[in-house]
């Protein structure tokens, strides 16, 4: 069966964008950049795959699913579908149709439709954000990867956006990177 991977940037006290949604104070270094390229190349966006020489099919994720606040930077920098690579699910109740059909803009419980792909053939799927997304998909997720940032952001965006419930995850790996990002990779505990 196919995985759900939560695989987003967070702060160490676990915030994914400032309180207006802004992420920009999470400097990507280049070792992060190397990182995405080579494990997770699937994340890195399709306009600037080929400058950073990612190339090939797909090897880790062939689907992603983004919340409204995920996508909407690219549509307002003139990107219609960001990862043209994967198959795109946006979840919004208020963005109209895409004008590209590989993008697929869902109203519908988010929670149904991951379930229902995660039974589909194929790679992982990639769980992009935001935080609202999270918090309504983590009964799901079956892996989370953060690229913690040693930044302490004091308010923003929470990781998961959700009432108090918590979800347990094991430690499978951590990858310190020269920049001062961590990578940590937890596969869901026993449910």
């Amino acid at each position: 069966m196919r995985k759900l991977v939560y695989f987003v940037a967070a702060t160490i006290d676990g915030f994914i964008a400032a309180p207006d949604g802004s992420w920009d104070f999470m400097t990507i270094h280049d070792d992060v950049t190397a990182f995405m390229s080579t494990r997770y190349p699937e994340t890195v966006p399709t306009h600037v795959r080929e400058p950073l020489g990612v190339e090939g099919p797909n090897r880790v994720f062939d689907t992603v699913l983004m919340g409204r606040h995920t996508y909407e930077p690219a549509l307002q920098a003139g990107i219609i579908s960001p990862y043209a690579h994967l198959q795109q699910f946006v979840f919004s109740r208020t963005l109209p149709a895409s004008a590209d059909p590989a993008v697929q803009v869902v109203a519908d419980d988010p929670r149904a439709l991951a379930e229902k792909l995660k039974q589909r053939p194929g790679l992982d799927i990639w769980l992009a954000g935001g935080g609202s997304l999270a918090g309504q998909l983590l009964p799901v997720v079956d892996e989370l990867v953060v690229k913690l940032n040693p930044i302490v952001a004091g308010a923003g965006i929470p990781l998961a956006t959700t009432g108090f419930d918590p979800h347990r995850f094991d430690l499978i790996d951590a990858t310190p990177l020269d920049s001062g990002v961590v990578v940590l990779r937890y596969g869901a505990a026993a449910r």
